[in-house]
């Protein structure tokens, strides 16, 4: 078992985000966002320079935070988006050695939405090019419960990954994602728990009707319950926490000042593990 993060939670520098980490002690980091670019979007030589200083640090790169089929790109989007991301992330994969990319299933279009079915077959059909373009990659989809048709139940992730059928399709559960989509957090997790090969740890709360995120362990995401669970039946995967304190980035809601978001981070990271001190076997 290993610790990781979404690092531009802790800024947007690679710099930032790798002090956030050695502050921390962890030797992983999740890259999703630096200087406000994607690292399936960075130039070559950017991302050969982002590298260079995660190498230099000594660090790996547990996941590749992609935004292929998220909450910003609908069922009726052009797939070729998602096909050219995979295709500039697959060779940074195999030169850093990460084994996951974190990918969603589509959301239903909220100006001109299609029918269910329609949606539903055409998710799955792009899933299956996608996963046979990783699968040729040696490296992993990890569908995340969150935007998409897969995320709209643990049915529907267990449908896709079933209809899709692939080794290169695999569940990265998010326990906070289920409390914001009004779901069960651990009914959710012991459904897919079969195919998760990677954690998100994030937590929430409903106030008033809306979304409150909250240090882990104190919302109803059952973090303390779920990392134990998975401890105890041997997970020896990462933890890559994902705080939405300071900012979030799909609500645009972004930090009071850099520091605010440094340390509410690096807390946030501080209060997981002693969790997994507390809970594991």
């Amino acid at each position: 078992m290993f610790f990781s993060g979404i690092s531009d939670e802790a800024g947007q520098a690679i710099e930032t985000q790798i002090k956030a980490h050695q502050d921390l002690g962890w030797k992983h980091l999740e890259l999703r966002l630096v200087d406000g670019e994607n690292v399936t979007a960075l130039s070559d030589a950017k991302f050969s320079e982002v590298y260079g200083k995660v190498c230099d640090a000594g660090m790996k790169i547990s996941c590749f935070g992609s935004a292929i089929a998220n909450w910003a790109r609908p069922i009726t989007c052009d797939p070729q988006i998602d096909i050219d991301d995979l295709k500039r992330a697959i060779p940074r994969m195999q030169k850093s050695g990460t084994p996951f990319i974190r990918v969603m299933s589509y959301p239903n279009d909220s100006k001109h939405p299609v029918e269910e079915p329609e949606w539903r077959n055409e998710a799955i059909k792009r899933m299956k090019v996608l996963a046979k373009m990783a699968e040729d990659g040696g490296i992993t989809l990890a569908h995340e419960n969150c935007s998409g048709w897969g995320g709209l139940s643990a049915d529907n992730s267990n449908i896709l990954l079933g209809e899709v059928n692939s080794p290169a399709l695999k569940v990265v559960f998010d326990t906070g994602n289920p409390v914001t989509y009004g779901q069960d957090a651990w009914e959710y997790y012991e459904k897919v728990y079969d195919d998760i090969v990677y954690v998100h740890i994030k937590d929430a709360k409903k106030v008033n009707g809306e979304d409150v995120y909250t240090y882990c362990g104190e919302g109803d995401g059952y973090v303390r319950e779920i990392v134990g669970d998975l401890l105890k039946k041997g997970y020896d995967g990462g933890f890559s926490i994902e705080p939405h304190l300071a900012a979030v980035i799909h609500t645009g809601q972004k930090a009071d000042s850099d520091s605010a978001l440094y340390d509410s981070y690096t807390e946030y990271g501080r209060r997981l593990v002693k969790i997994v001190d507390e809970v594991k076997p």
